[in-house]
Order: C-alpha cells, then structure tokens, then sequence
C-alpha cells in the first residue's frame, strides 16, 4: 500500500530564496541558461544546449505547446478606477478553440482587480480592432470561488474574442517577477514551439528551448511529440493549508492526439517530459488509462483525473496496457484526441507510471511543484536545491533549468 500523502507538512518544503536569485528577466539567448544535472543522486552542472548529451538515443521527449493568451484586460470606471479583469477560463462556450472564435459575446471565469470598485454595472472600453471602431462591455456574474462569471459583448460582427485579446489584452506574466510586462515580454514567456491559445502561465521549462536545441535532439534520434494542457493561474496559487490534504488543485485541460499516445505505446510507456505541465499531463494518462480499463464507456467528464485518484486506486496495471485503454477509448468513439481535464497532485508517496525523466526550473519554496519534485527524486529535492542557491543558479520561471533522472 502506498503512504497517502494527505498529511504531508508543506513547512518542510520550505528555504530561502532571495529575491535578488528570482530572474526577473530571460537571458538574452534563451539556450544559453545552466543546467543542473541530477542523476542517481549526484548533481553536477553543464550549459542547456549540452542537454541531447545526457538523454539515451532513442528516446521519447514530450512538449507542452500550449501558448499563453493575452488574458489580462483593463478597464477605466467613469470615477477614474481601474479596474483588472484577467480570463481564466472559458465558460460560454467552454472550449477554448470555440470561445477564441466567437464574434459578439462570450463568457468567462475570471479574477477581478480592484473587485471593491466595481460593484455593479456594466464596464465598457472603446477600442479600435482591425480597423474597426468597437465598443466592448464587461458585465459581472456570480461568483466562484475567488473568481466571477464575466459577460463580454462587442458591437461588430468582424471581430472575434481572440482579435480583441491580442489588440487589447495584456501578457499575464507571473506575480512574483514584480514588475509590470513589457514588450519583450510577449516574444520571451512563449515557448518557440507554442501553438494552441490557452495558458495564462507559461510552461517555463519550455522557455529554454531553441531551434538549435531542439535539431540537436533530432540529430541524437530522440523522438519529440507535442501535447497540451492549458496552464491556469492556479498554479501560482500557494499552499496555505498546513498539511496539503487543505489544499484544493485547480483543474487544468489537456488534450493529447492519438498519435501521441501510439508514441508512448511505442516506447514502452516511457517518456521524459518538458516541465511539470507535461509532466502532471503524462501521469494523468495513466491514470486515466485505469478509469477506462473499470470503465470502457466513460464519458469525457468521467475521464477527469480527480486530485487524489492516484492514491485510491492501487491498480497495478503496466502504463502500456493504460494507455492502449485510451487508443481503445479513441476508436470507438472516432476521436483523434483525447481531450479531459486533470486536478492531480503528484507528492511524496505517488509513484510514477509514465516520466523517467523531467526538464524543469526552479520552483517556488512549499509550491506544489516543489511536491511534484519530491517526489520524483525520492525526496532527495534539498540536495538539488541547496547546489542550486550554492552555485547561483537562477530561480523561477525566467530562470535556469534542471534535468532530473529517476
């Protein structure tokens, strides 16, 4: 039986992390970052375009390609307050791809800045979007959480909800960099291989990447596939219970095509996985992969990876035999994607199914990802992290990168 980690401390995923060791900027070649080495318990340090070295010819390298969206949106109250209003997720229509395309109206969950100044009314902002005057409204519904149910509607036909982020929508770069976007901002915190709108975070492993890295990879016959989970601001959302069975996931989409998933059939259910998005994405197929092995007929919403399933279910089931569930799933239903939602927690105690090797920063101290860390290295994380803050590596998603070897 495994431990259950419910009653895990999160002050012992604590240490000091200056502020001056958090980057606040990407260096100016994004491959030339350091790379922390972890292997079989021994750290050493190497360059980031050096990483094709350490991994095995023959390998399956798997990407999140998602893209951060423009989701910030501000608005001026006729009192002169101002007003943040930053999309979170689509609620009407609930798919990303449809709501991008919407022309008029569409509805989402957001977080409101200076919430106590907009009691009620309608917000509105004029703005000129593809050559077209229009005016876009902000009405406020009920509230979710920490979030609200927001109304946008615009008056012309032309223009889609995707048009008006990218015109009128502000790069949401992460809180702790202090420090308001800036231009460059909007070319460095996407990943050169960024394709499906959606994130509101950036999969920062992602960002070290370049072509030459990636041709370097091909050369060594390393395999690379792409699949995607959009990044909620909840992965920015700290512990704040004492022990994490108080901590509530956020739930985060995903999609993986068919072809990923003959992939990883292909190399045994074995891959290394570019940050922890993929990470949580990949481990979230097995278990999935089991839901579907009890479950041939579940339905989308069924597939959903509840935050403690992995701990609940002891299944023994080899990951190549979860993930031909899937491909089963797939063809019965005519899908080319698998497409669900995950609120995994990976922590000390979950054992692996699918990541033999992660690509990943620096997190932030009692995170979640510190947890996902733990738990990949055997709890050996101070070791990576004491060399890191010895060796002045730099921290968080501008900073350097790591490469963890189970």
């Amino acid at each position: 039986m495994k431990e259950n980690p419910k009653h895990i401390h999160i002050s012992e995923y604590n240490y000091p992390l200056p502020d001056e060791r958090i980057a606040k900027f990407p260096l100016p070649v994004r491959d030339q970052s350091k790379l922390l080495v972890y292997r079989h318990g021994e750290v050493t340090e190497d360059i980031f375009t050096s990483l094709p070295e350490y991994l095995p010819k023959g390998s399956l390298m798997i990407f999140n390609n998602t893209k951060v969206i423009q989701a910030r949106l501000h608005f001026r109250k006729e009192t002169g307050a101002l007003i943040e209003v930053f999309c979170l997720e689509p609620i009407q229509p609930n798919d990303y791809v449809l709501n991008f395309q919407q022309t008029e109206h569409a509805a989402w969950l957001c977080m409101i800045g200076n919430l106590k100044k907009w009691k009620d009314g309608t917000l509105k902002r004029e703005m000129t979007v593809k050559g077209f005057p229009i005016t876009l409204t902000a009405t406020r519904g009920e509230c979710k959480g920490t979030s609200h149910w927001v109304d946008f509607a615009w008056n012309n036909p032309e223009v889609t909800f995707a048009d008006i982020l990218e015109v009128f929508g502000e790069l949401p770069i992460p809180p702790y960099l202090n420090r308001n976007t800036e231009e460059s901002d909007k070319e460095t915190y996407q990943t050169v291989y960024s394709k499906i709108k959606g994130s509101v975070a950036a999969p920062t492993a992602g960002l070290h990447f370049t072509p030459r890295v990636l041709e370097a990879l091909q050369e060594k016959g390393i395999d690379l596939e792409e699949l995607t989970l959009h990044v909620g601001a909840g992965t920015f959302k700290p512990v704040k219970s004492e022990e994490i069975e108080g901590h509530e996931m956020h739930t985060e989409y995903i999609s993986v095509n068919r072809n990923t998933i003959k992939k990883l059939i292909d190399h045994d259910g074995c891959a290394i996985a570019v940050g922890t998005t993929s990470v949580r994405t990949l481990e979230s197929l097995y278990h999935i992969g089991v839901t579907l092995a009890d479950h041939p007929d579940a339905t989308e919403q069924e597939l959903h990876v509840r935050q403690w399933q992995p701990y609940e279910k002891y299944d023994q089931i080899p990951p190549v035999v979860s993930l031909q569930k899937i491909l089963g799933y797939l063809d019965r239903n005519g899908l080319e994607a698998l497409h669900t939602s995950t609120q995994i927690i990976i922590a000390p105690g979950y054992q692996y199914k699918i990541v033999k090797a992660m690509v990943t920063n620096f997190h932030q101290p009692q995170s979640t990802l510190l947890l996902l860390v733990s738990a990949f290295v055997k709890g050996n994380w101070r070791t990576i992290y004491d060399y890191a803050l010895s060796h002045d590596f730099r921290f968080l998603s501008y900073g350097d990168s790591s490469l963890l070897i189970s």
